[in-house]
């Protein structure tokens, strides 16, 4: 029989849950030329997430539940991530081919939308990922951190601090505006590894893709 999570160590979901919900609408401004999966089937699996991301506290956050809620999540990062970086190969031969078939306002706003997917998804990772997920970081606090946040030094203040989403979407923004984390250290070889991928993909997708597709806009 699996053993809940204690009522009070379960993380809030509705930023996880709105997140997902602005990632499938970001989906929408991506012309069908550069889809690699059918249009459907992100969407099916953001549902699904959506359910499993339901049930966590309605289970009081079962092992079972949380682990359906973890393998989705990923599965879902994955499907979309995959996406995401063949849109964006899309997208740069588009750039450099005058007679492609995306204009500039579409090549604009399509890579508007592949970097901000990008900060999103690389979120959803880092707090899926980071110390086995939300309830294990609250629940076992033995476990080696792969990111060092500065809150986590300030046990005067801020006693049994542990990072919830939004530090992990703060981690991602950060990451593709700065190329590099603020104020946020990687500990582990997968989390640098992590913030060299993302950093790459900001960084062809804001100093190649979108400063091209403004030069196109006003010429």
């Amino acid at each position: 029989m699996t053993s809940p999570v204690p009522t009070h160590s379960i993380e809030s979901r509705w930023p996880v849950a709105l997140t997902i919900l602005v990632v499938l609408v970001l989906l929408t401004v991506l012309p069908d030329r550069i889809r690699v999966f059918p249009v459907w089937l992100p969407y099916l699996l953001g549902l699904v997430i959506l359910v499993a991301i339901a049930l966590v506290p309605l289970t009081g956050g079962k092992r079972r539940a949380l682990r359906t809620e973890r393998w989705i999540t990923l599965l879902f990062c994955l499907l979309v991530g995959a996406g995401m970086l063949v849109g964006l190969r899309h997208l740069i031969f588009e750039m450099f081919d005058s007679s492609g078939d995306l204009d500039g306002l579409e090549l604009f706003t399509s890579s508007v939308a592949v970097w901000m997917i990008g900060i999103l998804i690389f979120a959803l990772v880092y707090w899926q990922s980071d110390r086995g997920g939300p309830e294990m970081r609250l629940s076992d606090r033995r476990r080696s951190p792969d990111w060092l946040f500065p809150q986590a030094d300030l046990d005067d203040i801020l006693p049994h601090w542990q990072p919830t989403f939004v530090d992990y979407l703060f981690l991602a923004y950060t990451t593709a505006t700065a190329f590099s984390p603020t104020d946020v250290a990687p500990i582990s070889t997968w989390a640098k590894l992590m913030l060299m991928a993302q950093s790459l993909i900001s960084l062809a997708t804001i100093l190649v893709v979108v400063s091209r597709a403004i030069n196109i806009l006003g010429s």
